[in-house]
């Protein structure tokens, strides 16, 4: 299969985006030395200010993955059946994931972060859900929702006009203004204590992103200049939306509840869903025949780096954060550099091993 080009850069920035929040969560977790966890405590104004926009401007890297994926799997390949597409994909993803749930349950226990019960209970609970130090592993189970969903909706995508496409996505965007509606007007459309499932549930969640793509794909036919100013203009829009949601919020010295000043950071808000857009837009824009072979090397190996990256990052914070007080302006891009590239030469070491391909995808 052909390589897109512009993907391989999403794939890389989107990446680094995610190991650039995680970087950034170590200055808004109430526990020291922790990633966010239910509460959060800023120290001063240089962290709400950083974190806000380093954080804030990343959370786009979850839906660009998810983009990424339905651009180029969506809809399935003429003649392909569903058990063929799903096996693909088994192969593809879930024995790398188990592989390192259970380094993330096990190795820990070497330099002390678990115990042996903790450890233990991971392992019993592989197949229901993530290791309790492998949080970034939430967004694996989406994902594979969304595979197992891709069959479903990839008739209808075949047969369905731009119209009828677009109408969907206006819907899906709606749907993302629902957290915002439930704040400021309490339930609506059905929800009440008994039923979360309003209105529009049907078409909430990151099955929007995968109609998107697909729009972008088969429909768009925008020229080069309208894609990237669009783009720009709306993810300049999104990110002024998503930082300022986070730091007018986030006041120092006082203890937050984490989902209620990450309310406009969830994945499936509408400021999300521009910013995102916006991003990829101006990415679509890239026109280049063949990318530079490290652009290509760190795409290829970007599942692998995303599976890892927790494993390094605290070597990264502790250097930048802890030992040289870096200022938080600083320490958040270098913390999230270094990590990006250390899991890179790791990731890149573990490919020369015959089978790599069950370790790291």
């Amino acid at each position: 299969m052909k390589r897109i080009v512009f993907l391989d850069y999403v794939r890389v920035f989107a990446c680094f985006l995610v190991m650039l929040v995680h970087a950034a969560e170590n200055f808004y977790g109430a526990a020291s030395g922790e990633l966010a966890g239910p509460q959060s405590f800023l120290q001063n104004e240089a962290d709400r200010l950083w974190v806000s926009v380093y954080d804030g401007f990343s959370r786009m890297a979850v839906p660009l993955f998810m983009i990424v994926s339905a651009f180029l799997l969506v809809p399935m390949k003429k003649g392909q059946s569903s058990w063929q597409f799903y096996q693909s994909r088994i192969r593809r993803i879930v024995p790398p994931l188990l592989f390192f749930m259970i380094v993330y349950s096990v190795l820990p226990l070497a330099w002390g972060q678990t115990d042996s019960a903790t450890a233990l209970t991971d392992l019993s609970r592989i197949a229901l859900n993530f290791p309790t130090l492998a949080g970034h592993f939430w967004f694996m189970y989406p994902l594979i929702g969304i595979y197992l969903f891709i069959p479903i909706i990839s008739p209808w995508l075949e047969k369905a006009s731009a119209r009828e496409e677009r109408l969907f996505i206006g819907l899906f965007m709606l749907s993302t203004c629902i957290p915002y509606l439930n704040r400021w007007c309490g339930e609506v459309w059905g929800q009440c204590f008994w039923n979360e499932y309003h209105m529009l549930w049907n078409f909430s969640g990151y099955l929007g992103y995968v109609v998107l793509a697909h729009y972008i794909r088969v429909h768009l036919d925008w020229s080069r200049t309208k894609r990237f100013w669009t783009g720009l203009a709306a993810m300049t829009a999104g990110a002024a939306a998503t930082i300022y949601s986070f730091y007018v919020q986030a006041v120092p010295g006082v203890l937050h509840s984490t989902p209620v000043i990450e309310l406009g950071w969830a994945f499936c808000t509408i400021n999300c869903v521009v910013l995102t857009a916006g991003a990829f837009l101006m990415f679509t824009c890239i026109e280049q025949k063949e990318a530079p072979k490290w652009i290509t090397d760190m795409s290829r190996l970007s599942y692998g780096m995303y599976l890892m990256h927790l494993l390094w990052l605290g070597v990264w914070v502790t250097l930048f954060k802890d030992t040289l007080a870096l200022p938080t302006v600083a320490a958040i891009p270098a913390i999230g550099l270094c990590t990006f590239l250390t899991c890179y030469l790791n990731t890149k070491l573990i490919s020369l091993i015959p089978g790599s391909r069950w370790l790291i995808g």
